[in-house]
């Protein structure tokens, strides 16, 4: 049996991280010594393994409980999804290393085209017939016909400035196909609505946190929850980019403190981002 001090010794997690996974029922102690102290047995500290290989994700405390609690899954099966998770976030790392050889090689051309005229036609295919016959109504008063709004769309689009703006995108999803694959595939259109709504309800939970440490668990714990639904809702699988943008934004941009403040309350928005650059 190993006590808290010891655990936090042995893994680098803190004491207090230790009473809170308790607390919330994520990682009882397997039993207590008579003065009350937790200690932990060799099958707690494999546990404890496991819930800190999906933290290494960032996913909410909640999500793991649920995934540890779920009977369907056995160790076995628990160890291949991080396999795979851990993976996919090597092939993206290799992915950036690669860029980086190839420009201290002097072969970053800065060609600012990321989506070429054939992929541009698959966007705009995918864009007009997932749109419904009103929005679609609004495009064709502005501009008459079908082919006169693609045709506005294709020449923007090849814009370097929009490019770049499609780098940012592929930067978000990972790699270009993944962006195309996203683009061409918004996703259920029913549950956006839904992943939306527990969105807002995060933003209301945090909200009630404002003017605590950003670097708290309870604060860690929403922002984690809104990374999980960012990623469901945007169909990536690392938001963390994408996320840090938003964060410089939130604790820059004026304009959009105005619009959430008025929703969250006055300095909200700052918060909020502080807690998104803290979590990540």
């Amino acid at each position: 049996m190993k006590t808290v001090k010891e655990i936090s010794t042995l893994t680098g997690i803190s004491v207090r991280a230790l009473h809170y996974y308790d607390e919330i029922g994520l990682l009882k102690p397997t039993e207590k010594s008579e003065a009350g102290y937790r200690l932990y047995d060799d099958e707690a500290l494999e546990t404890l393994r496991e819930i800190l290989f999906f933290r290494e994700f960032d996913i909410p405390l909640r999500e793991i409980q649920r995934i540890l609690e779920d009977p369907a899954l056995n160790k076995e099966q628990i160890l291949k999804m991080q396999k795979k998770m851990l993976l996919a976030k090597k092939e993206r790392l290799e992915r950036l290393i690669a860029d980086i050889d190839r420009i201290l090689k002097g072969e970053d051309d800065m060609n600012f085209e990321v989506f070429n005229k054939t992929e541009l036609e698959e966007l705009w295919n995918s864009l007009s017939s997932n749109m419904t016959e009103e929005q679609k109504s609004i495009f064709l008063e502005q501009y008459g016909t079908l082919e006169n709004w693609k045709e506005h769309f294709l020449k923007n689009a090849s814009s370097e400035e929009t490019q770049k703006i499609y780098a940012k995108v592929v930067e978000w999803y990972g790699d270009k196909e993944k962006a195309l694959e996203a683009s061409k595939n918004p996703g259920n259109s029913e549950l956006i609505p839904a992943f939306q709504e527990r969105m807002d309800k995060v933003l209301e939970k945090l909200a009630a946190k404002k003017g605590q440490d950003v670097n708290s668990f309870e604060v860690k714990e929403l922002i984690g929850e809104y990374d999980f639904l960012s990623k469901k809702l945007y169909q990536m699988e690392d938001v963390r980019t994408l996320m840090l943008q938003v964060a410089k934004a939130y604790q820059e941009n004026e304009k959009m403190q105005k619009v959430l403040d008025s929703v969250h309350g006055e300095g909200f928005t700052k918060f909020f981002g502080q807690a998104l650059e803290a979590f990540y």
